[in-house]
Formats: structure tokens, sequence, C-alpha cells
């Protein structure tokens, strides 16, 4: 179990890491946009798209990793009063219901990029094919599937053990 959470951790550590270079991206593709708007008069064109699409990259592979670090804001104060003994099955529940949701909707979001690619859908301005970046987002998801996944095989051994 050890050796899957480890690998699921850099899996997400990696998606995270490229999260991080399209932030920079859009920081960087703003500056210039102001910069060349200001001193050459034209701008670059496409910025609204390009930073939209990089916005889907940001979020999309960022949430697994935030989820393995517990970086997810969490109501528990309702669940802080039960005894763990009670709150572990309802964990997993919570847990299996996620990981459904999210397998799903991973697995839908990719079925729309399938479409996407047999369609040939660009965007208005630029051309560029939406769907790469809708595949990351299934791909973001089905990471965050994975981490939800393990949490809950997780809470399996603690179940386990308090029986």
């Amino acid at each position: 179990m050890d050796k899957c959470e480890k690998f699921i951790g850099k899996i997400t550590e990696f998606l995270d890491q490229i999260a991080g270079l399209a932030i920079l991206a859009v920081m960087l593709l703003t500056v210039a946009n102001i910069l060349l708007r200001v001193t050459v008069g034209t701008p670059i064109l496409g910025t609204y798209e390009y930073i939209g699409f990089l916005t889907v990259i940001i979020i999309g592979l960022a949430l697994a990793h935030c989820a393995f670090q517990n970086g997810h804001i969490a109501v528990e104060f309702i669940m802080d009063k039960f005894p763990e003994k009670a709150r572990l099955p309802i964990d997993f529940f919570t847990h299996l219901l996620s990981v459904i949701f999210l397998a799903l909707a991973s697995f839908h979001i990719a079925l729309y990029a399938r479409s996407m690619v047999l369609t040939g859908v660009v965007s208005p301005t630029t051309q560029t094919p939406f769907y790469p970046f809708v595949y990351l987002a299934a791909l973001g998801l089905a990471a965050l599937c994975a981490v939800l996944l393990v949490r809950m095989l997780k809470i399996t051994q603690k179940v386990k053990t308090h029986e």
C-alpha cells in the first residue's frame, strides 16, 4: 500500500509541477501582452484563449496533488463529534461516492474530448484544438480519483484493525 501511495504521490507531484509551469506561462504571457500593447501598440493575438487553456492545465492538474497533501478545505466539525469507529464507515462511503463520481466524470470528459477530435473543434481566434486541454482535465480528475481510491483503501485497513 505504501508503494502505491508513493507512486500516486510522485504522479500528482509531477502533474502539479506542470501546473506550476502553466502558472508561470500565464504570468509571462500576461506581462508580454501588456508590454507589447503599451510599447508597440499590438497585443498578442489570442491571449485570452491561451490564458483560458493554461487555466485548464493549472486547475485540472493541481487538484490531485492538493488532495494528496490534504490541502482541500474540509468541514469536519460535525464528524469530529462522532467516535472514530462511527467516522470510518462514513469516510469510506463518502470516498466511495467521490471515487465513483470522479471516475465517471473523467471517463465522460475523455469521451467528450474524443468527440472534439472527431469534429475538429478549435478556438475561434488562434484555431487551437480544444481536445488536448479537455484530455488534460480528464487526466487531472483521474489522478484525483486515484488519490481518493488510495485513501479509501487506507480507511478499509483502519476499519479492519478496529474490528
